[in-house]
């Protein structure tokens, strides 16, 4: 294991967030980085996030650097006799550092994690193009049990 620390997000931490977000080819195309101060909805979201009991936003440092980020949320939910849900969200590692076992570390904490929380199962998402990331999340158990869908909401939206 390395020196990884997985910690909570502080407002300070924005910028870093948004630019690990936008340190690949799909991220490019959704997240603005053009300015050192990052617009205005990231800090908006991120003070959605930490007034909900049921929202983290993580960094992982190493060595005093953020070099990594993700969401994890828990949802209630009927089925399942009522079990709870772990989703992991925008997992990033900074580019250089991909492939060192960052991101298998920053999982296993987000499901023990969940596990405290006592949910009964944890879930994710990754872009269907993403097979590198397919095949890293099937090593750690995950399964691709559904197909995912999303409706963008917009001037083309329904």
């Amino acid at each position: 294991m390395s020196d990884l620390l997985i910690r909570d997000a502080q407002m300070q931490d924005v910028a870093t967030v948004v630019a690990l977000l936008a340190d690949d080819d799909k991220g490019r195309a959704r997240e603005d980085t053009s300015t050192s101060v990052p617009d205005r909805g990231y800090f908006e979201a991120f003070a959605a996030i930490t007034a909900d009991p049921n929202q983290r936003l993580l960094v992982a440092e190493q060595d005093g650097a953020i070099v990594g980020t993700f969401q994890l949320s828990f949802l209630p939910g009927l089925s399942f006799r009522g079990a709870w849900r772990g989703q992991i969200e925008a997992v990033r590692i900074a580019s250089h550092l991909r492939g060192q076992g960052l991101g298998r570390e920053m999982i296993l904490w987000a499901v023990e994690r969940c596990r405290e929380r006592g949910c009964r199962m944890v879930q994710l998402t990754t872009h269907k193009s993403r097979d590198r990331a397919h095949a890293f999340y099937e090593g750690l158990g995950f399964e691709r049990s559904h197909i995912g869908m999303k409706l963008h909401l917009g001037a083309s939206g329904v």
